[in-house]
């Protein structure tokens, strides 16, 4: 028996999220994500994993959890926490404040908190900034005022730009601001706001504290006209109440993610151009000079994904998507050329540097979930003790390429289920990624193969056209062509994979979440040969949801104007009367990015065309399904769709939703 056996085992399992390792390299510390005692919720805790070969043991524990981890120069703690403050009588700990566990030792303790909670955190020197939501207006009123708004029943929100909501939350009516202070023996002293009237420029960032703690380099969102906007990097100076200076903006281009050279002289962003219907996006690593503003390209055409400095400022690691795996580059700050540092098929995340150049980092895989490693400067990747448990899977991991009718290289990982072979092959189940621009290259959680492997399915991972790791041609095939040359390249791979023989060519399904739901719809519109589609947290009607969507922008700058021909021939609801096979349709409530009215409209054209159809319907969830037990029950409606529909089994209801 493997945690794949049994949903319920699957979603108990512990999952590390993240590392930070303390500034002279002797700590590390993981967030480890795990079941609360309720088994309805997800909480998380910090853990010290020694560097010494011990077994690693948990820091911190509370009710609610702990949220970030962030290191001080002297080897501090910095986290986030609902917790109550015990030195303060009836404390508040419906919000997150900032708290600190002492390097020498002793209990945690609480260093800053907000009426509007504390949201991210960095540290430079003897600074600390964080953010915090705040209600415009007088500060010295603000927790009457919001205590007013909750007593009143007041939950409206007056908008007067296009920034409403994001992903799975509204924005306003607070603002996120920036404040600094200075660690002192118990709290944050000296804390001032670093931007009084931010309005929502702040409302998507991260920032970093240079290693002296004089200046706060963070994102900033500005609106550009026709209702878009675009991000800049600016520079805040902490000790004279904030002044700021614009340090990288060009027409064109994003500036996001600042990471500062622990020498304090260059900043390492990532800017992102502004597409349209014939510029394809190009996602670069982009070096800052703190002091100028001069910046500069770095790395090639390598699509960052995580980045950290060297100790000795003059180069960066960077994680960036490459052919179906995240390696770690090491790039040097110049511009000159990258060299690749890992060499294994390893998706590495949460990079940390030493001070003797080896990198700590997550280590995940397709086949593998994201574990602790230590990366020496030869490329040696080292294992280290994990606070979450190795799993057994219940399969193999191979690859399958294919040549597409234009003569686009496509590649997929291919998941087979013990047992599969020649006598006894296995139903094929065609995963489309979301994205789109994204990769199948690391373990997944919500979407795990393994679950349907250890149900006997195989399944194909494919990264076609618009996938990330593979060049700006594998890109650019796809742009503003997303359901027929996306199309062609699934079926292309997918006939490849079914010339083995481990798989049954007669049983199978096809499925995918996001922009890999609009991939489902669009194949249920193409072909009729698969058994059942699953399209999950899908685009249906484009122009509706181009719309509808938290970042409309973003559509029209590579679709052209609302209602434009592009609309007309790639939106998959034009091909409904074409619509035979059967299909499971999935979407939770608070989805943002794709809206429930999607699904909604999805769901009616099915029952008034008679489509043979279900409609797993999440009023609490997102984008993504998240919460234990409603993850259980996206697994078992999934698989009881497909026995019945690709295993001919009859059709049995999931004890979840019984």
């Amino acid at each position: 028996m493997t945690p794949f056996s049994d949903i319920r085992d699957y979603v108990g399992v512990p999952r590390v999220t993240s590392l930070r390792l303390s500034p002279d390299g002797t700590r590390l510390v993981s967030v480890v994500q795990a079941l609360n005692p309720d088994g309805k919720s997800y909480g998380t805790s910090l853990w010290e994993i020694p560097l010494d070969g011990r077994g690693p043991y948990r820091l911190t524990r509370s009710v609610k959890g702990e949220a970030g981890a962030e290191f001080t120069a002297d080897g501090d703690l910095l986290f986030g926490s609902r917790r109550p403050d015990p030195t303060v009588k009836d404390a508040d700990a419906d919000v997150p404040a900032l708290w600190l566990l002492p390097a020498a030792g002793g209990e945690a303790r609480q260093i800053a908190s907000r009426p509007g909670g504390v949201a991210g955190f960095a540290a430079g020197g003897p600074t600390v900034a964080f953010g915090s939501d705040v209600l415009p207006g007088d500060e010295a009123t603000e927790a009457e005022r919001r205590k007013a708004r909750k007593d009143n029943g007041v939950s409206a929100i007056l908008h007067e730009d296009s920034l409403v909501r994001h992903w799975d939350h509204d924005l306003g009516p607070g603002e996120v601001r920036l404040f600094a202070g200075t660690l002192g023996d118990d709290r944050l002293t000296g804390i001032r706001d670093l931007t009084p009237q931010p309005g929502k420029g702040l409302a998507f960032s991260s920032w970093d504290v240079t290693p002296d703690g004089a200046t706060v380099v963070t994102g900033w969102t500005v609106h550009l006209p026709g209702g878009e906007f675009g991000s800049r990097l600016v520079a805040i100076e902490t000790a004279d109440g904030g002044t700021q200076r614009i340090l990288a903006e060009q027409d064109g281009y994003d500036f996001e993610g600042p990471v500062v050279s622990p020498d304090g002289r260059l900043v390492a962003c990532v800017r992102t151009n502004h597409t349209a219907p014939d510029r394809i996006p190009t996602s670069t690593l982009w070096i800052v000079d703190l002091a100028t503003g001069e910046g500069h390209a770095a790395g090639g055409e390598i699509w960052p994904v995580d980045y950290v400095w060297a100790p000795d400022s003059r180069s960066l690691y960077v994680a960036a998507d490459h052919l179906g795996r995240r390696p770690v580059f090491r790039v040097p700050a110049d511009g000159s050329e990258a060299a690749r540092l890992t060499r294994d098929d390893g998706a590495y995340l949460s990079l940390q540097a030493a001070p003797d150049g080896s990198v700590y980092a997550l280590r995940g895989a397709v086949d593998h979930p994201p574990a602790p490693v230590r990366v020496t400067v030869d490329g040696v990747v080292e294992e280290l003790a994990s606070p979450t448990p190795d799993l057994e899977l219940p399969g193999t991991l191979t690859e399958v390429t294919a040549t597409a009718d234009d003569g686009g290289q496509v590649r997929a990982w291919l998941v087979l289920p013990e047992g599969a072979c020649a006598q006894s092959p296995a139903p094929l189940l065609l995963w489309v990624h979301g994205g789109p621009l994204a990769s199948w290259n690391d373990w997944s959680w919500r979407w795990n193969p393994w679950i349907m492997a250890q149900n006997g399915y195989a399944v194909l991972l494919p990264d076609p056209c618009l996938s990330t790791g593979y060049g700006p041609e594998t890109i650019r095939r796809g742009w503003r062509n997303w359901g027929p040359r996306t199309h062609a390249d699934l079926m292309a791979v997918t006939d490849a994979a079914l010339e083995l023989p481990e798989l049954d060519p007669s049983r199978t399904a096809a499925m995918g979440g996001s922009f890999g739901g609009y991939m489902a719809n669009w194949i249920a519109g193409h072909t009729d040969r698969f058994r059942a589609i699953v399209t999950h947290a899908s685009l249906w009607h484009l122009d509706q949801f181009a719309g509808t969507t938290d970042a409309a922008m973003y559509w029209q700058r590579e679709f052209g104007p609302l209602g434009g021909e592009a609309y007309r021939a790639l939106s998959p609801h034009l091909s409904l009367d074409r619509f035979s096979t059967p299909m499971l349709v999935v979407h939770g409530d608070k989805d943002y990015r794709v809206p429930i009215g999607e699904a909604l409209r999805l769901w009616w054209d099915l029952r008034r065309s008679d489509v043979e159809s279900k409609f797993l319907y999440f009023p609490d969830e997102n984008h993504w399904i998240l919460k234990p037990g409603n993850v259980v029950a996206w697994y078992e409606t999934v698989l009881a769709f497909l026995a019945q529909h690709v295993l001919g089994r009859e059709w049995k209801r999931p004890e979840s939703l019984s």
